[in-house]
């Protein structure tokens, strides 16, 4: 997907249909003149509904469709009929999506299985006729009860990738070459910061025909929870992966700390994202001999990691091991 496609933040104003008014008519006919009421109830407006798509990777299709809006109901009719319902409006998003409302920030729901649908704004009821007020003292009301107006605002759509693993690094740390040697993504690299400007998913294969969802996002840098860089941006993508890969490469100046900056700037973003399971990953490890790899280890006590060259493939098959123990613990 090209990177001006990809859109993963949209505000749109929704508004449900009315319901129509319920029917305030009296039997007439031939040989009865003055017969009862028999007006029928309106009906309901139409819903606004959210539907999975599993097929879509972005809310592109909103962005210009910025307001949306279902159908009235229609009126009662005579002889006890009911008005049609308002044509619902069914709405296509990405799983993953959250929903808000966009003048407090509260949130309403979330999209994450395909064929999935939950009512955004109901439309608004279908007034009563006249024959639901008939009585014994009174059994020719010549009124009916108005359909009840539909709810409408303005809302936040907010994709957050559904991916089982999610790539985390700094800028050039090897996340983009690892996704396109492990999947068929066909992500964008280049020999300089932040070639990757929006998410990519990748499907890893693994033995016996089974496969995981890999997700790498812009590189984060420090200070990404403030702002800077492209990392506040996309970080929520990694809030839905149950793991976390972190890469640091091979050329670093400090290992250590620049895995602990990393972990710094999510818990800064989201404390909860240190509750994930995590590993790190050395990549560039051709760059590397033995002697050089065991002074790492030193310096990575403690912290669960492999090295890894994407280009040469080294210990590729052994992080899709751990990953899948990771994944399946």
């Amino acid at each position: 997907m090209s990177e001006s496609n990809f859109v993963d933040y949209v505000k749109i104003f929704c508004q449900s249909g009315n319901g129509g008014p319920g029917s305030a008519h009296l039997r007439r006919e031939k040989f009865v003149p003055k017969g009862g009421p028999d007006g029928g109830d309106g009906g309901r407006g139409g819903h606004i509904i959210l539907r999975g798509n599993g097929q879509m990777w972005t809310l592109l299709h909103l962005k210009y469709q910025r307001h949306i809006k279902a159908g009235h109901g229609e009126s009662g009719g005579k002889q006890c009929s009911f008005g049609a319902d308002g044509e619902d409006k069914f709405i296509e998003v990405p799983l993953g999506t959250v929903i808000r409302d966009a003048e407090t920030g509260e949130f309403l729901m979330e999209i994450t299985h395909d064929g999935e649908e939950k009512i955004l704004l109901k439309g608004g009821r279908g007034g009563l006729g006249n024959t639901h007020f008939k009585t014994a003292t009174h059994q020719t009301p010549r009124f009916a009860q108005p359909g009840e107006t539909g709810t409408e605002g303005w809302l936040i759509m907010e994709l957050k990738i559904l991916a089982d693993i999610g790539l985390v690094g700094f800028p050039s740390a090897g996340k983009s070459t690892l996704l396109s040697v492990v999947s068929a993504a066909k992500p964008k690299i280049a020999d300089y910061p932040f070639t990757t400007l929006v998410p990519n998913l990748g499907i890893v294969s693994y033995r016996e025909n089974h496969s995981f969802v890999m997700a790498d996002i812009p590189g984060i840098i420090e200070g990404a929870h403030l702002g800077k860089g492209l990392g506040l941006k996309f970080l929520r993508h990694i809030e839905r992966n149950p793991a976390l890969l972190f890469m640091v490469p091979a050329d670093s100046k400090d290992h250590h700390k620049e895995y602990t900056i990393l972990l710094d700037e999510l818990e800064k973003y989201n404390p909860e994202l240190l509750d994930k399971q995590r590993f790190l990953a050395i990549t560039k490890a051709d760059m590397l001999d033995e002697e050089l790899m065991n002074e790492i280890s030193r310096q990575l006590e403690g912290i669960p990691h492999l090295f890894i060259s994407s280009i040469t493939g080294y210990n590729i098959i052994k992080l899709k091991d751990k990953i899948w123990e990771i994944l399946n613990r």
